[in-house]
């Protein structure tokens, strides 16, 4: 399946590439313009924001709610009749301490807002939401990609595997461009598509 594009491309690979090398572009953007420093932590309008810059150049739906049911395998996303209010909910999670910033995180995966590029939007918004509350990140680099993608998809139904994982890989470095990336690339693992390196943009 590949999504309409403004880029007019009906090829899924080719898609990926330019989906790939477009929105790490716009990411180190988000990174050296210090937009994403002015973002409110921990709100859906923000993740809309970060998602809406990311993706802006390739989707018309950039930044917008979705508008039909998805799902990952046998796990069913929020449905869209209930998406507006779990995300009002999610905004009235508190983010105080690691281990409610990481159940807000679950929260929003399951919610899944957008029909594509979640993980990468929601991973900007969680380090966010950790720089502003406990100085800390996440270093992609120390995550184990089928460990994380494994504790995700257990999260909704138990959270402690996602949460030692994450707090495992916390570190201060929340300035550093370069562990900012590695929570970009962490994405394109699983997608299959680890091409564009942030030196290469």
């Amino acid at each position: 399946m590949v999504f309409e594009n403004k880029l007019g491309l009906d090829s899924p690979a080719a898609l990926a590439l330019a989906e790939e090398r477009i929105s790490k572009k716009r990411a180190l953007d988000l990174f050296d313009w210090g937009m994403r420093d002015r973002l409110e932590a921990g709100t859906a309008a923000s993740l809309k924001a970060i998602h809406r810059y990311l993706f802006d150049d390739i989707y018309d739906f950039a930044g917008e709610l979705r508008t039909v049911n998805i799902a990952k395998g046998n796990f069913h996303f929020a449905p869209v009749m209930y998406l507006s209010v779990a995300l009002e909910n999610i905004d009235k999670m508190p983010q105080s301490t690691f281990d409610e910033i990481i159940e807000k995180y679950v929260e929003m995966n399951i919610a899944h807002p957008f029909r594509e590029g979640n993980g990468r939007s929601t991973r900007i918004w969680l380090d966010l939401i950790l720089k502003a509350e406990l100085h800390k990140v996440v270093d992609w680099s120390n995550v184990d990609k089928e460990d994380y993608l494994l504790a995700m998809e257990r999260s909704p139904i138990k959270d402690i595997e996602i949460k030692h994982l994450l707090k495992a890989a916390l570190t201060d470095e929340i300035n550093s461009r370069e562990v900012y990336m590695k929570g970009i690339d962490h994405s394109y693992y699983y997608e299959g598509y680890v091409t564009f390196k942030a030196e290469d943009l």
